[in-house]
């Protein structure tokens, strides 16, 4: 990617970055889910996953994020199109928090499928 001199930089990246703090700053369910991914990143360790284990974990956790940063994109776009209340921009916010409610379930259902053997063998 080139800046506006022309010359091949890492701007793309520091956008991304400053979008991934700023997110973090002003979402609370994404702050959730960070450290919901983080609480599994440290079980999976402790109960010695395997990689195709963690490989499941990781695009289960993975989707979660990816989709509250999006839900967060479209919430703030629709609040900047139309600030007022609308019942097209409702429809356009929920969908896009159902999209996260849908990711968050097939983590959860992932989670389990992974983690409830081995903790039964445990017990």
């Amino acid at each position: 990617m080139k800046d506006k001199k022309g010359k091949k930089g890492h701007i793309g990246f520091l956008h991304a970055f400053a979008g991934l703090i700023g997110v973090w700053k002003s979402e609370w369910n994404f702050r959730f889910h960070s450290f919901a991914a983080l609480l599994v990143i440290i079980v999976g360790f402790m109960l010695s996953l395997t990689i195709m284990e963690w490989v499941l974990i990781s695009f289960a956790v993975g989707m979660v994020l990816i989709s509250e940063l999006i839900n967060t994109a479209i919430e703030k776009t629709i609040d900047y199109l139309k600030p007022e209340y609308h019942p097209s921009a409702r429809f356009i916010k929920d969908a896009a928090a159902g999209a996260v409610l849908v990711s968050a379930i097939v983590a959860v259902v992932v989670g389990l499928l992974i983690f409830l053997p081995k903790i039964n063998i445990l017990l």
